[in-house]
Parts: C-alpha cells; structure tokens; sequence
C-alpha cells in the first residue's frame, strides 16, 4: 500500500476557476472582492451578522481576546486539552490562562468543572470544541449568563458541526476558527472571527488591519497585519460552496471507520453523536485503552511502518514545558487530560481518503493491537 496521508484536502470545486478570475483581473491583494463576499457568506453560513477574516486560526483566537478587552488582572477558563494557541492568546494579552479537565467521553472540557474556577477575576470563558462535537453549549452559556462572562467560542475543528440545530460558531459573543489544510473548509492557511455586535466588529476589523484611521498613518492603538489575500478568499469560497458534500464524506468516513473497529478490544472510538450533536468527525480520534501493552507513540510508530500517517492528541497546557517553567499550572493536574494525550491520537481522515485506504488503515490497526 502506498503512504496513506492523514489528510489531504479535495480541490476539485470551483477553486482553479475563482484563481484564475483573481489572477485575471489582477486582484492578488487584500483588497480583492473575494474578501468580501467570503466574509458575508461564512458568516452568514454560521449564523453571524459579521466575519472578519484573518491570517490564520491563531490570529483569530488573539484578535478575539484583545478585542473583548481581556488583559492584565483577568481570568480566562478554558480546557488543558486543547492546542496551545488557546492559552498562549490569553497569556500575550496578559491574562491569566485557568484550567479545566476533559469529558473522558467527548474529550471535549467538562462544563460541571468551570463553576468550580470562577472567581471575582473570571473575565470569560473560552469553549474548544474538539475533534468534530461541541462542548455542552446549553450548560456553559447559562454559567457565562449567571456570572456576566465573556464567551469565546473556538470552533476551529467544528466547521459544519450544529448543537442543537444551531452552527457552532454562532454561540456567544465571539467565535474563532481556522481554514488550515486539514479542516472542513481550508484555503491553505486563514482564518476567521464571527461577531454578532456592530461596534465588537469594527473593533476587530481595526485590530486586523493595523488599526489604521484617518489620517491613514496616524495610529491611537496598536493592532496587527492580521489580512487575508483574495487569492485565499477564493480558494476558501469555493471551499464553502462544497461545506454539506465535505461533512457528507466525513460522516461516512467516520461509519466506515466505526463499523470495521467496533467491537475491537482496547480501543475508545469516538462517539457518532451526542444528545445535541451529530459528529462530523474533523478527524477520527482513538485512545488506547490500559489493558493495550503500548503508548499512542508506539501505535503511531507501528502504523507508520506500514505507511500510514497519523497525528498525536493535544498535550495537555498544563503539562507544557514553556508554562512549567514560566511557573503556571504548578502542582495541577487533570488526569483525563494527561491520559488521552498519552495514549489517544487520530488515524487518517482527510475527505479524499477511499473506502480502501480506511479498511487498510483498520486492518492494519488490528493488527497491530494482536501482536
């Protein structure tokens, strides 16, 4: 079997097209029309009055911290399990990242755990949704409403994804997502912040563009060069054209992957759904159980030399060197956290992947766990 990547996206849509109409008329820069009209259509895709669109998902995460004016002296609770953009966003403006552990079934941050870390700092609350199912948004936003916090919502590997009917993304007073190679909706590198206030929106669309006013050069606030290019835009339009064919794919991916591994000793497979969610599967996530003799780096090493690509789960925040040794976190620990990033990581799920890939890839995971 040739190398089967762990994601490779599909750009057979009207990608070619939309380029070559950028490079045609010459609009290559951030002032190109497909801006615009990405904006407009992704915001109103996840239930947005506004988008504003960024360089990258990690863009998105700081843009939104400093335009809800979190900074020194406040609190933001967000899960150990997540990607360090999270916590590195709150700790550039200032903040103070506070942490939470995981649901040991949705891997997503357990709700009943941040009443229990809100103080008289707690600014905001910033809820990741994981790997394809949303955090318990019903719980959440009534304990942000009940103490008059802030709510960031990172949908970044929720595109596509609804909670109770409603898209991700569209929930409380800020959302950030990423358009890199390996989500639902990419344009390579991008990203994207969806506000529903007018005067949150004009603040974000200054932040991102330099905060430049009139006069043009004279500046009252330091922002970033946070654009997108209209080449991107395009590439991400006719990504968003294809949205329910892509989250088509993966569900069926995913049912592929569940119905060959199903039944399969020591293995945790990620749940289809939820009670307010269907799982659209960002990737297809396993966590080893304590009876497999070996680590998710073993597994990964063993499916490796059989030409298969995988990635590693988070590592947890509080476990991260360049925290430790700045002294956060000390003596925390979260132990599904720790144990999912130690013995979880997820198997090859990019939307061009065929059914034959996945029933190698299956196999092949079987094997590996009998010998």
């Amino acid at each position: 079997m040739k190398f089967v990547p762990v994601n490779e996206p599909s750009l057979d849509g009207n990608e070619l097209k939309y380029l070559t109409e950028c490079i045609r008329s010459g609009w290559i820069s951030s002032e190109g029309p497909f801006v615009e009209k990405f904006e407009f259509e992704f915001a109103k895709r996840v239930g947005r009055k506004k988008g504003i669109s960024v360089s990258n998902g990690t863009a998105a995460l700081e843009l939104s911290v400093a335009a809800l004016g979190i900074g020194p002296g406040d609190e933001v609770i967000l899960p150990s399990f997540t990607i360090i953009s999270c916590a590195a966003a709150i700790i550039r403006c200032g903040a103070k990242p506070v942490l939470v552990d995981c649901d040991r079934e949705t891997w997503n941050m357990s709700v009943d755990q941040v009443a229990n870390k809100i103080t008289d700092r707690t600014k905001a609350v910033m809820a990741v949704h994981i790997f394809g199912l949303p955090v318990d948004m019903d719980s959440l936003l009534a304990l942000c409403e009940k103490h008059g916090l802030l709510l960031i919502e990172d949908s970044a590997e929720s595109i596509g994804l609804e909670y109770d009917g409603r898209p991700c993304g569209g929930f409380g007073d800020i959302s950030a997502f990423s358009f890199y190679a390996n989500k639902h909706v990419t344009m390579g590198e991008g990203g994207f912040v969806a506000v529903d206030d007018e005067a949150l929106a004009e603040t974000c669309f200054s932040l991102r563009n330099l905060c430049f006013k009139d006069p043009r050069f004279i500046h009252d606030r330091l922002g970033w060069n946070m654009r997108i290019t209209n080449i991107q835009a395009a590439i991400g339009l006719a990504q968003l054209e294809r949205l329910d064919q892509l989250i088509k794919i993966k569900r069926q991916m995913g049912k592929r992957y569940t119905d060959l591994l199903s039944g399969v000793s020591g293995l945790q497979l990620p749940l289809s759904a939820t009670d307010s969610a269907k799982n659209v599967y960002w990737v297809y996530g396993i966590v080893l159980d304590e009876s497999v003799q070996f680590d998710a780096q073993e597994a990964m090493h063993r499916l490796k030399e059989r030409n298969i690509g995988t990635r590693p789960f988070f590592w947890p925040m509080h476990e991260q060197p360049v925290f430790i040794k700045d002294g956060l976190f000390a003596g925390e620990t979260y132990s599904i956290s720790e144990n999912i990033a130690r013995r979880g990581f997820y198997l090859p799920s990019g939307v061009t992947l065929t059914y034959h890939q996945i029933d190698y890839v299956a196999e092949s995971l079987i094997e590996i766990l009998e010998t």
